[in-house]
């Protein structure tokens, strides 16, 4: 048995020039809990890579050009070494799928087979159970990793554009879908649509440069977000979400504005928290070398700075809300999320409502809800800046 540290295979007969993206057509899984082999059938072979992350135990594969039209999820992907599985767009040109194992794995196997006669290509990856020590050898680098994860999409002020920097972060995306509600609705979509009507909104106005996190839907790590706000010298931070409880846990509804807090206003706060802070380890990014870089007295003093601009911004927010969106009954909350960690830009996270509530979903999905929730931030956005009559906190 070989064990495979990292796998790549770039097939050089996979895609020919012009071909445009292969396409996933059906996956399933066979064997037990010694050995699993996953199968994925496609119109043609793609270029792959695939490796293994701790914390929990998974298996990546990354593949090149192609899209997805397999069901989100089913009974028959957990099976054997595999419990659970995720798909979806991870950067541009790239696709990602993320197996969560049962425990310690090896992929023993990994290759493609071209399309011949009446049958597809195939995407073929065994897996075997490891022992902890053998997983840890055989878990991907930290260069592996680094080449696994997409750039930064940092769009820069030209020279001489002095307009306040207005950075809006549509949550999820990708391989990340975000919440369902229990709909057939999906938070990134939802999140990214309010955001684009948002930055019409803000653009129009004419006094404000706005940069989005991103446009389609593709995922983009927490980190690489707050480095758009930091590289662009942002005035203001805005990480649009969508929340949902869980069955049983009450019939909530209304939007919430979130400041950074080390400790959490509530407890349903911490739990959103969590959630959202998750989002790497659901896209499958190893989080195990992050560092922190908030360090040092003069840090510390920008850091309050920019806490006490963030809470006049909230506040301007729900202001400006509460007169044309239902709101949460305490809808002012902290909590601490990673996307609102950058020391010297002043950050919020709005949540829209809650998608498990049918009155809220309504509004989330319709054009004229949408539009309300943009014209009401929007206005929050100038509220802020006409009552802090201040210059931004020191960068």
């Amino acid at each position: 048995m070989v064990l495979f540290t990292f796998v790549a295979l770039f097939n050089g007969a996979a895609r020919a020039e012009g071909e445009g993206q292969a396409l996933a057509r059906e996956v399933r899984l066979a064997g037990d809990a010694k050995r699993t082999r996953l199968i994925v059938d496609l119109d043609r072979a793609p270029a792959f890579r695939a490796f293994t992350l701790a914390n929990p135990p998974r298996v990546i594969l990354d593949l090149s050009d192609v899209t997805f039209a397999l069901k989100p999820d089913g009974s028959q992907m957990r099976r054997g070494l595999v419990s659970a599985y995720r798909f979806g767009v991870f950067a541009p040109g790239k696709a990602r799928m993320v197996l969560e194992a049962t425990g310690p794995v090896a992929i023993d196997k990994a290759f493609v087979l071209d399309a011949v006669d009446d049958q597809p290509a195939r995407l073929v990856v065994d897996l075997v159970k490891a022992d902890p020590d053998t997983f840890a050898r055989s878990i991907a680098t930290e260069a592996e990793q680094r080449t696994a994860l997409p750039a930064a999409p940092v769009a820069l002020a030209p020279p001489g554009d002095s307009r306040p920097v207005i950075v809006i972060d549509p949550g999820h995306g990708g391989i990340d879908s975000g919440t369902s509600g229990y709909s057939a609705f999906v938070e990134k979509t939802i999140v990214l649509e309010t955001a684009l009507a948002l930055r019409d909104r803000l653009e129009k106005a004419g006094g404000y440069r706005v940069v989005l996190t991103r446009t389609t839907d593709t995922f983009v790590p927490l980190a690489d977000r707050v480095a758009v706000a930091r590289a662009n010298r942002a005035d203001l931070f805005i990480s649009i979400h969508a929340d949902a409880l869980a069955r049983g846990d009450g019939r909530a509804r209304g939007a919430s504005v979130y400041t950074l807090s080390e400790t959490a206003s509530d407890t349903e706060s911490a739990h959103l928290a969590d959630r959202e802070n998750k989002a790497d380890l659901i896209a499958g990014v190893d989080l195990s070398e992050e560092t922190d870089e908030v360090a040092g007295i003069l840090v510390d003093l920008a850091y309050r700075e920019t806490r006490n601009f963030s809470a006049l911004f909230a506040r301007s927010l729900v202001g400006s809300m509460k007169s044309s969106i239902r709101m949460h009954g305490t809808p002012l909350k902290s909590a601490g999320f990673r996307v609102l960690r950058a020391h010297d830009v002043p950050s919020v996270l709005v949540e829209l409502g809650y998608m498990s509530s049918p009155d809220d979903l309504k509004q989330l999905t319709s054009e004229a809800g949408r539009d309300r929730m943009a014209d009401a931030i929007a206005a929050g956005v100038t509220q802020f800046f006409d009552r802090r009559g201040a210059p931004a906190p020191a960068r």
